[in-house]
């Protein structure tokens, strides 16, 4: 059994990890800013669909907080009593945001029932339609900024946390076309109408991330993941003269852990098997688009289907 890290150089892994911070601490800092802006909006006006923007923004506020914890604890090393890291924390992170998400589309959905029934007032609504456009578009460029950091840094996080910056914007522009409803035709109604729209919006957003966290915690095995590591190693296989079944692999969230099995001539020295394992684990993690750790299983060509047979059948495992 031997085991490839992959072959990022720490100096990079170290600085994308250094970048990820930094791009978390921004996030927080400006979603910290678009807050005080749409609750002064929200105080200013009156408006349901304002609140509803700063309410999303206070979940934003707590779920980032907390990513920014998931993340410094994602990139510690190993310790004894968690041998494989903490780096699945990525995705309790991403399910965390989604849970306050949902949360937030459900406070929006009472407070602006009640707000409805006893009577619409909206007043400012010009100084708070600039107000929330301009952290919309703010939050455009952070999300798109996140996401492409995410994506380059291979963080869950960073990206859960862009995609919901994204929404965040759109949210806000929808409140502002909403509004700009209101004060074009003077029929109140809208205001509520968009807070209900875009409850509705984040509370798919927030769904759709709790259901990638799951599956995360769940070691789901991507397709197109699957597909591109055995065309990889279909390859490595043919010109090693290798055969190969058994592939299994899953996510941390950063990188992928594949487990595959490895069939060598049965009089072959087990040096040189070793060596020629070596050598497809090192491939396959150049190869391949993302991260990955290659752990492999040395089995005899000639009987490895018998004897799985009998461990089978005597219940002892593989």
């Amino acid at each position: 059994m031997t085991a490839s890290p992959g072959p990022v150089p720490s100096g990079k892994i170290e600085q994308q990890h250094r970048d990820a911070r930094f791009a978390m601490r921004l996030s927080l800092f400006v979603g910290v800013l678009m807050l005080v802006g749409k609750v002064a909006a929200y105080l200013f006006t009156g408006s349901s669909a304002i609140f509803s923007d700063a309410a999303e923004s206070v979940v934003h506020v707590v779920a980032v907080a907390f990513a920014v914890f998931s993340l410094w604890l994602s990139t510690r090393p190993a310790v004894p009593q968690f041998h494989y890291g903490f780096e699945r924390i990525t995705f309790f992170s991403a399910g965390f945001e989604g849970a306050m998400i949902v949360l937030a589309a459900g406070s929006i959905i009472v407070t602006t029932t009640q707000k409805w029934r006893h009577g619409l007032t909206l007043d400012h609504l010009g100084g708070g339609v600039t107000l929330v456009l301009a952290a919309g578009v703010v939050n455009a460029i952070l999300g798109w900024y996140l996401v492409r950091m995410g994506r380059r840094s291979h963080s869950l996080i960073l990206e859960a946390d862009g995609k919901h910056v994204l929404t965040d914007s759109w949210t806000s522009f929808g409140v502002v076309a909403g509004l700009g409803l209101v004060m074009i035709s003077g029929w109140k109604p809208f205001d509520p109408l968009v807070a209900f729209a875009v409850a509705a919006n984040i509370l798919w957003s927030g769904g759709r991330l709790m259901w990638h966290s799951m599956k995360g915690l769940l070691d789901y095995s991507d397709p197109k993941i699957g597909h591109q590591i055995r065309n990889q190693l279909d390859v490595i296989c043919k010109e090693l003269g290798l055969h190969y079944h058994g592939v299994r692999f899953r996510t941390t969230g950063y990188r992928q852990i594949i487990e595959v099995h490895l069939l060598f001539p049965h009089a072959m020295a087990v040096g040189e098997a070793h060596r020629q394992a070596t050598m497809l684990e090192e491939r396959l993690t150049i190869d391949l688009e993302v991260p990955a750790e290659v752990t492999t299983h040395l089995e005899s060509l000639e009987d490895h289907a018998e004897v799985h047979h009998v461990q089978h059948y005597t219940g002892r495992p593989d």
